[in-house]
């Protein structure tokens, strides 16, 4: 039998590789120039309102500046002095810690059972998520503070209800105990955001999962435990970098339901509430600018001990 060589006796060549042109460089330098043009008015708009104003802020931490003179170059005084001799900052930290601590996680949990109630059967009528969805429209407004407090304040609702079930409560606009309180409630209440996200999540988890998990015999607790929460925890990071964000900004209802000066002996007088009475009462604007960046040092350091923490609790499906 004859076998025939079908390689060529010569090598083949490859096909020459496509020549740039001028004209393909001249186009695609022109799409660059026009996205830049479009780019121009948000630049401007970092810049001017953004990136500048937070570098003038760093140079007026470092001085003395009262609006209506020339800073006056006082060096680290504003940060000494915030952490050694003024005790209404130590407290507007004190009282921030605790309602970070406290406000965060029982939001994450409150909008997580009210998310999984919703994405049942019987919940699943839209009528229920718009309704536990329309706290979260009014946000941090005065009109939802201004409710808040009437509710709490004594002869109010919620002293009303307590007291019909024998649990008799001063008011807790005007005890120092409960203030802050009323404040973290309110945040609590507001859930809606974090549980649309979270209802999002739970509908992306496999229905085969709980079924499997249901022939081997787990219960109702296991399932959330080993399915849920490892398949939820990346929305459950996202969430909480969000709310942790938030709750250190907390500004309008500790202003609102403590009476504008943060209630009595200072109980809801909150970081960012101090910090506008210094630069806007007291017109110390060098001061409440340090104050100003410590905050945004604390915020990048929290969300990054979050995100390092990430890698022992988030569960990515192209993980293992």
């Amino acid at each position: 039998m004859t076998v025939l060589n079908k390689t060529p006796p010569y090598p083949a060549t490859a096909a020459p590789a496509p020549r740039k042109t001028r004209g393909a460089g001249r186009r695609r330098g022109d799409h660059q120039r026009e996205a830049y043009v479009f780019l121009t008015p948000w630049i401007l708009g970092a810049i001017g309102l953004t990136v500048g104003p937070m570098v003038v802020s760093l140079y007026l931490s470092f001085t003395e500046y009262d609006l209506f003179t020339e800073p006056r170059w006082v060096g680290f005084d504003n940060f000494v002095h915030m952490f050694t001799e003024d005790d209404r900052y130590l407290q507007s930290v004190k009282v921030t810690l605790l309602y970070v601590l406290v406000a965060v996680p029982l939001k994450m949990i409150v909008s997580l059972l009210i998310a999984m109630a919703l994405n049942t059967r019987a919940g699943s009528n839209g009528f229920y998520r718009a309704a536990f969805y329309a706290p979260s429209l009014l946000g941090a407004s005065v009109a939802a503070a201004l409710v808040w407090r009437a509710m709490f304040t004594e002869g109010g609702t919620v002293n009303e209800l307590l007291d019909g079930i024998g649990w008799e409560t001063p008011s807790w606009i005007d005890d120092p105990s409960y203030t802050i309180w009323s404040v973290i409630l309110l945040a609590v209440w507001q859930f809606g955001a974090p549980m649309v996200i979270f209802l999002a999540g739970l509908k992306q988890i496999p229905r085969e999962l709980y079924e499997a998990a249901e022939v081997d015999g787990a219960n109702p607790v296991r399932k959330f435990w080993h399915i849920t929460l490892p398949m939820l925890s990346p929305v459950i990071f996202f969430n909480l970098v969000l709310e942790a964000i938030h709750a250190f900004q907390v500004f309008t209802p500790a202003f609102v339901i403590g009476g504008g000066r943060g209630g009595p002996a200072d109980s809801a007088l909150v970081y960012t509430l101090y910090l506008y009475q210094a630069g806007f009462e007291d017109f110390e604007m060098g001061y409440a600018s340090a104050m100003a960046w410590v905050l945004l040092v604390v915020i990048g350091i929290v969300t990054a001990v979050i995100f390092r923490s990430a890698r022992l609790w988030v569960f990515y499906g192209d993980k293992a």
